[in-house]
């Protein structure tokens, strides 16, 4: 009687066959006298299309909407139906007496191994195997640490409802609006409130008129030194309407004397950036290197199952579990050597550890801890852009481990009497008494301030020159993948409801796991463009935000479907699978409603 281990993909298959000592191999598996490792390509099983049901669903018609079966069926994938047929085989096989679930360790692998394990009519028991690093040493303690396939029912239940939820949305909706309008408009629960922030954002830019302003900047000197100051009225506004005003405002105060008014000194102390999750890791790869949001996850996922270097990437923490702390002096010495070779002797030689809770935080780990170095010596050769991503990971962790960045902000107030009026003028500087944590991104810091000279209440000053200088204000910027991240991670706030806004702190559009491929989806439709850095909706993209109700495209809708689907994954009561897709099919008969009344 044998073990059989099921992976999510072959790659994932061979390691933990190696770690198993399976060395035989058959069609589509390898064995031992203990275990087979098989393994999915991806999606064996998928939901039945609308015509599996009813032949009659082929012909899109708005009266045979909306579609809704009673009960939402399964069915083998076509081209992956030889590998579901070995699985099917080998997991009802007499010789199989337990199974293992080695899919991925998230929703999304919780659901493939499911599906399949429910279409081949399986009951055998099975165990999980949750590693967030591919490792031969994660493996082996993941092996040690299995917990009954059942403990993860509620995470199963939360991955079905997310992709019953999206089957439903998204046939009816894209039916009802293609039928409705003559062409083929792609809808959905999340990639439609996405496309509405690009469309809303590009349309404030197209209606954004410029303005002219001057502001008045004067150079003031002194025995030993001098600085510059921006005039300024009430609290700091530094605009002035009119060219001919700031111009006589310059010219009046030029080779005047002046006097310090005020200083005034503020400690700034930044702690060192928190570990990476994956969508601070898309922000920090698009920002740094523009990479697409799709580029990153799969240069992760590289780092993560080819090259062993890196822990899970599919992760919405940026902590880490206590269960971490005694490896992390084995990973930080890994990372010895090259670039990092300063840091880790740093690191080596305080005291104590410098472990905090913005490291270390079990409350804030849910699936999977924040992305960090496995401990693996990298490769002499790695490719360019997993060797660029691991570094940043790499850095990232480094810095946890230094001290916080101290930084004093100044802010000098000068007077200048002209006999007429008395012109007030702000100067902003900073100086860095601790570098900290900062010393790991010196290459990576654009300088926006410097730092003041000393100057002194009462001291006296003399103006150099004074101009108007001419300014414009600025559109909004369009969305770069980075930006637009952000704004699908906390769509809470675009919520008009400030009730509704505090309670989608913790909701946003989409997952890190699936806010790359929503992206990528958009722009596959034609409802998006990339114009260099950033996203562009195209006139089809506008022309379905213009006809779809607002409950289809605003961020609140998803979002507290998201946080529900969280609240089902965690099993804690507060949210359950029938009252979940209850709200989901009364939303998409609405749906169907108010596609019949648009013209």
């Amino acid at each position: 009687m044998k073990i059989l281990v099921v992976a999510e993909k072959p790659s994932a298959g061979r390691d933990i066959a190696r770690v198993l000592g399976c060395g035989q191999k058959g069609e589509g598996y390898l064995y031992s006298e203990t275990h087979t490792v098989t393994w999915a390509i991806g999606h064996l099983a998928e939901l039945y299309e609308p015509e599996d049901y009813n032949a009659a669903y082929k012909k899109w018609t708005l009266d045979s909407l909306p579609v809704m079966p009673d009960e939402m069926k399964i069915k083998a994938s076509i081209k992956t139906r030889k590998q579901f047929n070995l699985i099917k085989k080998l997991m009802n096989s007499a010789d199989t007496e337990s199974i293992v679930c080695a899919t991925d360790s998230g929703r999304e692998g919780e659901l493939i191994f499911r599906y399949v394990y429910k279409l081949a009519g399986c009951k055998k028991k099975f165990a999980r195997l949750w590693i967030t690093s591919m490792t031969d040493a994660a493996i082996r303690e993941g092996f040690l640490k299995l917990k009954d396939g059942s403990a993860y029912d509620s995470l199963y239940v939360s991955a079905r409802c997310r992709a019953e939820a999206d089957w439903l949305v998204g046939i009816n909706a894209t039916r009802a609006y293609t039928v409705k309008h003559g062409e083929l408009l792609s809808a959905g629960r999340v990639q439609t409130p996405t496309l509405a922030l690009i469309v809303m954002r590009q349309r404030e830019i197209d209606s954004f008129v410029s303005e002219e302003y001057w502001e008045v900047k004067a150079d003031f000197i002194f025995e030993g030194g001098g600085y510059s100051g921006l005039r300024f009225e009430g609290e700091m506004k530094t605009r002035i309407d009119g060219e001919k005003k700031a111009k006589a405002m310059a010219d009046a105060v030029k080779g005047k004397k002046g006097t310090v008014e005020k200083v005034t000194t503020d400690e700034k102390r930044v702690p060192p950036p928190l570990l990476f999750d994956l969508t601070e890791l898309q922000r920090e790869c698009n920002r740094r290197f523009g990479f697409s949001a799709k580029k990153t996850l799969s240069t992760a996922q590289s780092l993560y199952e080819k090259y062993k270097l890196a822990t899970y990437p599919r992760t919405d923490s940026r902590y880490l579990s206590g269960d971490w702390e005694p490896k992390l002096p084995q990973i930080i010495n890994s990372l010895d050597g090259g670039q990092f070779a300063e840091a880790v002797k740093y690191i080596n030689g305080l005291e104590k550890l410098p472990v905090t809770k913005r490291l270390v935080d079990d409350s804030k780990v849910t699936e999977h801890h924040a992305i960090i170095p496995t401990g693996k010596k990298p490769p002499a050769e790695l490719p360019k852009d997993e060797q660029a991503v691991f570094e940043i990971i790499a850095r990232r962790f480094l810095a946890a481990f230094y001290p916080q960045q101290i930084i004093d902000e100044t802010t000098a107030v000068t007077i200048v009497e002209t006999g007429e009026e008395t012109h007030r003028f702000v100067s902003k500087g900073k100086s860095v008494k601790q570098e900290g944590w900062a010393a790991l991104y010196k290459d990576d810091v654009k300088e926006d301030a410097v730092a003041l000279p000393p100057l002194a209440v009462g001291q006296a000053v003399c103006v150099g020159n004074a101009a108007a200088v001419k300014k414009k204000t600025q559109p909004p910027k369009a969305y770069t993948e980075a930006t637009l991240l952000s704004a699908m991670e906390n769509a809470g706030r675009f919520a008009e409801d400030e009730a509704i806004k505090e309670q989608m702190k913790d909701a946003g559009i989409g997952t890190p796991a699936t806010r790359a491929s929503i992206i990528e989806r958009l722009i596959a439709v034609g409802y998006v463009t990339r114009k260099t850095k950033s996203l562009v909706p195209t006139e089809k993209g506008a022309r379905l935000i213009d006809i779809v109700p607002k409950e289809l495209k605003t961020p609140e809708t998803t979002g507290k479907w998201e946080r529900g689907l969280s609240r089902i994954a965690r099993g804690d009561g507060s949210m359950d699978e029938q009252r979940f897709m209850e709200s989901i099919k009364r939303y998409v008969r609405f749906l169907v409603d108010e596609a019949q009344k648009v013209n």
